[in-house]
């Protein structure tokens, strides 16, 4: 029998990272990973070693190490659960679960139990919220919870059993696709855009993009062919393509479903573009809440590469060399911003960068850079493969092509549903099997809340923007405390680079936390208000932009919620509500008709 393999030393794991990465500064992040693999932790050993191997400071190494929440520097559990926070996954039953968890594996909430055989915590949104409640044990995503399946995983924790010895259907991840149209009905043959790419010409490429309207689908919606030409034309021999899989919104899963099933789409898609302004390196960004996917991932990559569609002289274009290198995330809400996430590419805190300059000229290692979504990608491929006047047929005239939703919530059918622009909210609501509905929240926490004489606006750039997510709450839950979990979200991802944002997410915390024990004034609404206005004059980025809009919308749709929390106290000034509701309208900065609006009293009443 042989000697059990020792655990290497913190020097050890360090030096192994750092020489499989070429003692590459930029790829700080990725060293980190591999060392917290090989030791369960970041040790500070550990990272004085890299440090002194890197020749950078020891501060750096820290200071990017305790930025990403899935970085450890103390000790963890041998067993790493993180139950998904999201307010879905909430509203399925996850608080209940994880105390249940804890109460069974002798736990606190947060903390390494006695034994340092588990960690039970919260992390935001697992992408996983058409099959919640779900968490991550070890990296490895566990949906559908129920107790049973708590008291299974904990049975197998007390025996100490390897989570890849786990019943296999504990991480069965579906698409749970619903509907589908113009891409997820669309099969491409490997290489077929490409071939069609290259026989237009790198002009004819981006003649194409252009005339198909392809508006970016991370949200922003900003026009895919005019960023790729500002890159191609952007000063330099060298260029860069980045996938933003970096899909950290609440309630968004439409990327997992695309890189699982349609991974050929997007990897062409960024081989697209790199014909198109001439890059040779490309990177897939990919969140940690993702890593299961990774195995799969270069899969797909190494098949590209036999079948001569990555790598050199791709097609046996003689100047056509392309590849994609996977860089991993590390739980950062803010690196889905394309700034935050160069930072992070290049070994750093994902700090959001001022702009100008742009990425499209000032990227990666300060080199042109496209950031492209994901469903952006893939979308490209449809583009070529068929026809630009056909993808612009369909959808709005300001909107081309088809938007992908991740629905969830109180609905019948979650899942993703595939819709040409120009849909209608009461139709998406009645495929999703969705009655009683209170209130939809469209495009994530950062994104818009609609109330029920809202439901006949549509999807489109021009009338209801969203990244992706659609989330439904019906007539029984509380729109108070969803405006609360999306404001503690907020605070928890804020990057702390800026004070408004810092400081702003953190009081706006603490007044709904007061509200949420019943000890709510008057003054909190106007101090809410005071408090989104200085988050959206303020804020560096568009994280402190939006933190305040959960609270101000709900403020103004939904204000019994608010008004049932407050508590009379003697000497306060006298407040107005109806000036509160004008107040808090005027700060959404809303572009919506009258028509769109009744009378909150009425409603209530």
């Amino acid at each position: 029998m042989h000697e059990k393999e020792r655990a290497p030393t913190p020097e050890q794991a360090a030096r192994h990272a750092i020489t499989r990465y070429h003692h590459d500064p930029s790829c700080l992040v990725q060293i980190l990973h591999d060392v917290q693999d090989a030791l369960g932790w970041l040790p500070p050993p550990a990272l004085t070693a890299i440090a002194e191997t890197l020749g950078i400071s020891r501060a750096h190494v820290e200071g990017v190490a305790g930025f990403y929440s899935f970085f450890h520097l103390e000790p963890v559990g041998q067993y790493r659960i993180f139950f998904s926070d999201n307010i879905t996954d909430r509203m399925l039953g996850a608080p209940k679960l994880m105390a249940m968890m804890c109460r069974i594996l002798n736990v606190e909430p947060g903390h390494r139990s006695a034994d340092g055989a588990v960690t039970v915590g919260t992390t935001s949104c697992t992408g996983m919220c058409d099959q919640g409640p779900a968490l991550l044990v070890n990296g490895f995503p566990v949906t559908r919870l129920t107790q049973e399946r708590i008291r299974e995983i904990c049975n197998l924790i007390a025996a100490r059993a390897p989570v890849k010895e786990w019943p296999k259907e504990f991480f069965l991840v579906e698409n749970n696709i619903q509907r589908s149209d113009q891409l997820l009905k669309f099969r491409l043959d490997p290489g077929s855009a490409l071939k069609a790419a290259v026989a237009k010409g790198r002009d004819g490429l981006l003649a194409e993009i252009h005339q198909s309207n392809l508006r970016g689908r991370g949200g922003a919606g900003f026009t895919t062919a005019t960023k790729w030409e500002a890159a191609k034309k952007a000063p330099g021999p060298e260029r860069f393509v980045v996938c933003n899989a970096d899909e950290g919104e609440p309630g968004t899963f439409k990327d997992r479903v695309l890189l699982t099933s349609y991974a050929d789409h997007v990897i062409e898609g960024m081989t697209l573009c790199a014909y198109a302004i001439g890059a040779q390196r490309g990177f897939i960004y990919l969140r940690y809440e993702y890593r299961y996917l990774v195995p799969h991932l270069e899969a797909v990559l190494r098949q590209r590469r036999t079948l001569g569609l990555l790598g050199k002289n791709i097609l046996r274009q003689a100047d056509f060399d392309f590849d994609v290198e996977i860089r991993l995330g590390a739980g950062a809400y803010v690196c889905g911003e394309e700034t935050a996430l160069i930072e992070s590419l290049e070994g750093k805190r994902g700090t959001p960068r001022i702009r100008p300059p742009f990425p499209v000229t000032c990227g990666y290692m300060g080199k042109p850079t496209v950031v492209n979504n994901v469903e952006t990608l893939a979308k490209t491929c449809l583009v070529l493969a068929e026809s630009a006047d056909e993808f612009a047929a369909t959808g709005t005239p300001q909107s081309s092509g088809t938007k992908l939703l991740s629905i969830s919530g109180d609905c019948a059918r979650p899942g993703i549903y595939e819709y040409p622009f120009g849909i209608g909210i009461a139709q998406i609501l009645e495929d999703c099997g969705a009655s009683n509905v209170q209130a939809v929240q469209v495009g994530g926490a950062s994104g818009t809340c609609l109330a029920p004489y809202e439901f006949h606006r549509r999807i489109a750039f021009e009338n209801v923007s969203t990244a992706g997510s659609f989330m439904i709450f019906g007539i029984n839950r509380d729109m108070f405390e969803v405006a609360r979990n999306f404001v503690h979200f907020f605070a928890h991802e804020s990057c702390g680079f800026c004070t408004p944002c810092r400081v702003g997410t953190s009081l706006l915390k603490n007044l709904m936390d007061k509200m949420h024990n019943n000890k709510g004034a008057n003054y909190d609404l106007s101090e809410i208000e005071r408090l989104t206005d200085i988050l959206k004059t303020s804020s560096h980025c568009g994280l402190g932009l939006s933190a305040g809009n959960p609270v101000i919308t709900t403020m103004s749709k939904f204000t019994d919620v608010y008004v049932k929390r407050l508590q009379p106290f003697e000497f306060e000034p006298e407040f107005d509500l109806d000036k509160a509701l004008a107040r808090a309208r005027q700060i959404t900065h809303r572009d919506d008709t009258e028509a769109h609006f009744q009378d909150e009293r009425e409603i209530l009443s």
